[in-house]
């Protein structure tokens, strides 16, 4: 079922989660491991990142260099097929510009089709670890709207190569990113939601946007694209704060605010546990105001933390 068929039948909030592929050389149970617990709470679908490869400078045994590529957290196609099969959930894999030709977007694309797939996120993606800025595959996508346009063109049957006649429709549901904040590289909110407006009216379906920590800047985002004439579902974005740590990593990674009434309350926690005690307080204070306000979607960014969404959720539902 694709995501805007779930929202429309929903006769209340519905819950989602994001998780990470396994660094190479660990198993799926790692992913197994930390489903199994969230599954209680009956997802509608569940989001797999993908990341794209990196090149790193090595050494060899004869003290030259040479650049080598490397894939840290490969199987997103992979993983989607064995949360369906194991799950029986929608699985919704991450597409990104970032190290793809258009040609293995396009095969790509195809392989989820033949999965039977019907959601995917279409992002930009981030720039390489080794580059300052994003640089697109020379044969590739440089902004998340083109990525956009090729799956739209596939689900009418038009495929690159133009010698396909009555080429197979795909039927693809797209979610796009959206930035509450507005994106790190966006000028200012009306450039950030003038873009969300263009990936909308290429085919885009509907959004979900970047974590947040303060719901009055999501209130606000909605209110502003509805103003702007973007009548598409917006899901928000969830991640707990766990540590100290993330109070100054989450702001420089991900170009959001943490409020000064959850960073004091950090800073006085004595250890990990009342850090995790904090966090957790504050995301289900977040997801009661967003359930009375009757968002769509709670899509929760786990990335390693499924205890602390699991225990948020054992006390909302």
């Amino acid at each position: 079922m694709k995501v805007t068929q779930h929202i429309a039948e929903a006769k209340e909030t519905i819950v989602s989660f994001e998780i990470l592929p396994p660094t190479k050389g660990k198993s799926i149970e790692s992913i197994y491991a930390h489903l199994d617990m969230l599954m209680e709470f009956g997802p509608a679908f569940i989001n797999v990142t993908y990341h794209r490869a990196e090149q790193l400078l090595k050494t060899r045994k004869d003290g030259s260099l040479e650049w080598v590529e490397i894939r840290k957290r490969p199987g997103t196609v992979g993983i989607c097929a064995a949360i369906m099969n194991k799950y029986k959930v929608e699985a919704i894999p991450h597409l990104i510009c970032g190290g793809f030709s258009k040609a293995e977007t396009e095969n790509a694309l195809i392989d989820l089709d033949f999965l039977g797939i019907k959601n995917v996120l279409a992002l930009r993606g981030d720039a390489a670890a080794n580059e300052k800025f994003f640089t697109p595959n020379v044969h590739g996508h440089r902004y998340a709207e083109d990525l956009v346009k090729q799956i739209v063109a596939l689900n009418q049957g038009h495929y690159m190569e133009e010698d396909i006649i009555d080429g197979a429709k795909t039927d693809f549901c797209i979610g796009v990113a959206g930035y509450p904040e507005k994106h790190c590289e966006a000028p200012n909110m009306d450039s950030d939601i003038y873009y969300l407006k263009r990936k909308l009216d290429f085919g885009a379906d509907y959004v979900t946007t970047q974590l947040f920590y303060n719901n009055a800047h999501y209130y606000n985002y909605v209110k502003r694209c509805r103003e702007h004439g973007i009548n598409v579902p917006i899901m928000p974005g969830l991640k707990p704060i766990s540590n100290k740590k993330q109070l100054t990593m989450i702001p420089r990674v991900f170009n959001v605010e943490v409020p000064s009434d959850l960073c004091n309350e950090m800073l006085k926690a004595k250890n990990e546990a009342d850090c995790e005690l904090i966090g957790t307080e504050w995301l289900l204070e977040q997801c009661r105001d967003l359930l009375k306000n009757k968002v769509p979607v709670l899509h929760f960014y786990t990335l390693g933390k499924p205890n602390i969404v699991y225990n948020v959720l054992k006390k909302l539902f």
